[in-house]
C-alpha cells in the first residue's frame, strides 16, 4: 500500500508522488486513503511548510479507477466518492499551500484533484480533461473545483464536451497557475514551494484558511470576515517579529507561531 505513495522531504517541502504509472496513476480507493492519510499526517507536522504533488509515469493522474465503478451497487459507489471528496477537503484543509506539478494528462478526478490544489504548475504538453459524459458519468465532482477554477461557461464546456484543454489555456482560464517547458517543470515546481517555505508558516497557514473560508462570501461578509482575520494575524508573533524585522531593515527569524 505504501509504494503507491512516496514521499521526500527537503528544506521544508515535502514532495507526495503518486505511484502507480501502470495504471495511469487511477485515484483507486486504495491510492485515495493513502494520498489522504498521508495529506493529514503532513498536515500536523510543523516542520513541513508547502507540498509538491507529482505523479510517476506520463500520466498525472487518469481519474477514478473504472474496474472499482464497474459493477458496485449504490452503497459502494457512494464510498467511492465519499472517499474522493474526503481526499480534496483535506487538500485544501491542510495548513500547507499545495503545489500540484503536473505533466502529462490529468483527467475527470485528476484534473478534479490538479484544480483542487492552491497551485498548479504544469508543463507546456499536459493537458485536462473532463470526459465522463462520453461513458455515460457526468464528471460532477470534478466539476466542483473545475467550476470554482474555472469561469462558468468554460467549465461547463469542458464538462459538457469532455474536450481536453491545454496547459496554455489552463493557464488563460485560471486552472493553472505557471506553466514551463516540461524540461523544466520540476525545478519550477520547487523553486516556487521553496519560496512558500520561506514564508513564516504560521502566517501561510491563516491566510490559506481565510482564503478558501471567504472565497464564496458576499463581499460584505468577505471583508467583515478577513478584517477579523487581519487584527488576529497581526498579533502573533511572526508577523509582529516581521514587521519589525522590515521597519529596522532586517531579516526576519520565524518561530511558526
Amino acid at each position: 500500500m505504501s509504494d503507491l505513495i512516496l514521499t521526500s522531504t527537503r528544506n521544508a517541502v515535502t514532495t507526495i508522488t503518486l505511484n502507480s504509472p501502470q495504471t495511469r496513476n487511477a485515484l483507486s480507493m486504495e491510492l485515495m486513503a493513502r494520498l489522504r492519510d498521508v495529506l493529514a499526517e503532513i498536515g500536523e507536522d510543523t516542520s513541513v511548510h508547502a507540498v509538491v504533488l507529482a505523479a510517476e509515469g506520463p500520466v498525472f493522474s487518469s481519474g477514478h479507477n473504472l474496474k472499482e465503478v464497474r459493477g458496485a451497487d449504490l452503497e459502494r459507489q457512494q464510498e467511492i466518492f465519499d472517499l474522493c471528496t474526503q481526499l480534496m477537503l483535506t487538500v485544501q484543509r491542510i495548513p500547507q499551500p499545495v503545489i500540484a506539478r503536473v505533466q502529462g494528462l490529468a483527467t475527470a478526478a485528476g484534473a478534479q484533484l490538479a484544480a483542487t490544489c492552491d497551485l498548479v504548475v504544469a508543463g507546456r504538453s499536459a493537458s485536462f480533461a473532463t470526459p465522463g459524459v462520453k461513458i455515460g458519468l457526468f464528471c460532477s465532482t470534478p466539476g466542483v473545483a473545475i467550476a470554482r477554477a474555472l469561469p462558468t461557461k468554460q467549465a461547463m464546456r469542458m464538462l459538457l464536451t469532455g474536450d481536453p484543454i491545454s496547459a496554455e489555456r489552463a493557464l488563460e482560464l485560471g486552472m493553472v497557475s505557471d506553466v514551463v517547458d516540461d524540461a523544466d517543470v520540476v525545478e519550477a515546481a520547487d523553486e516556487l514551494a521553496a519560496k512558500i517555505a520561506q514564508a513564516s508558516s504560521a502566517t501561510v497557514a491563516i491566510g490559506k484558511e481565510a482564503f478558501y473560508r471567504q472565497i464564496n462570501m458576499t463581499v460584505e461578509d468577505a471583508y467583515s470576515e478577513m478584517s477579523r482575520t487581519m487584527a488576529a494575524n497581526a498579533v502573533i508573533e511572526d508577523a509582529q517579529e516581521g514587521i519589525d524585522a522590515f521597519l529596522t531593515k532586517r531579516e526576519p527569524t520565524w518561530q511558526g507561531r
